[in-house]
């Protein structure tokens, strides 16, 4: 890694570090949302399929920092995703989704049933009509794709152990096989290709 390159990695991780609400002090999730700086470029920080960090073509692997990332990390309009603090905009390339929905738990039956997520950095969602699931079918592998929406715009792509106890408490209704969360059903398939009857 060249000085320039580790200088630059440093000033958003100090930047980051700084980050939080303006208006309670608190170090939560920082306001991205209402920050509206400058783009700074491409510093060779990417985000794989599989949830991993690189910069500069290395793999992050202090969590911390990894976290540290994730709550500055912001999907804009143009599609693209960046790390983003008051003063500076860095793009980030992901592969898929940027977080990994790692962990499962589910509480309550049918309708009432609650899906709670959590991913590889650290984030928790509960699937439901403020946080969607969507579940894409790769046209020529048949292989699915599932996403749940953890925060402004970011999904976690749901790990395939994870896919599988959730494929576990599916059922079907309106001919269609699926999962409820917080009375909402997300269709996985229709029933027919899921090969189950109602």
């Amino acid at each position: 890694m060249s000085d320039e390159a580790a200088n630059a990695l440093m000033k958003i991780v100090a930047d980051a570090e700084k980050a939080g609400d303006p208006q309670t002090g608190e170090r939560g999730l920082p306001p991205v949302h209402l920050w509206g700086p400058d783009y700074c470029g491409d510093i060779g920080m990417k985000i794989a399929r599989d949830g991993q960090w690189y910069y500069d073509n290395s793999p992050i692997g202090r969590k911390k920092l990894v976290r540290l990332f994730s709550t500055i990390l912001r999907h804009d309009d143009d599609g693209e995703h960046y790390l983003v603090t008051p003063v500076e905009k860095i793009r980030v390339d992901v592969e898929d989704a940027p977080f990994v929905a790692t962990l499962m738990t589910a509480s309550g039956e049918g309708r009432t049933q609650v899906l709670r997520f959590e991913t590889n950095v650290g984030d928790f969602t509960e699937a439901g009509p403020d946080h969607p699931m969507r579940f894409e079918i790769d046209a020529t592998t048949g292989e699915p794709s599932p996403y749940v929406h953890v925060r402004a715009r970011l999904e976690a792509l749901i790990a395939r152990a994870v896919f599988y106890d959730l494929v576990e408490l599916g059922e079907v209704h309106e001919d269609r096989f699926g999962v409820w969360s917080h009375g909402v059903f997300f269709p996985i398939a229709s029933a027919t290709a899921a090969g189950v009857e109602s």
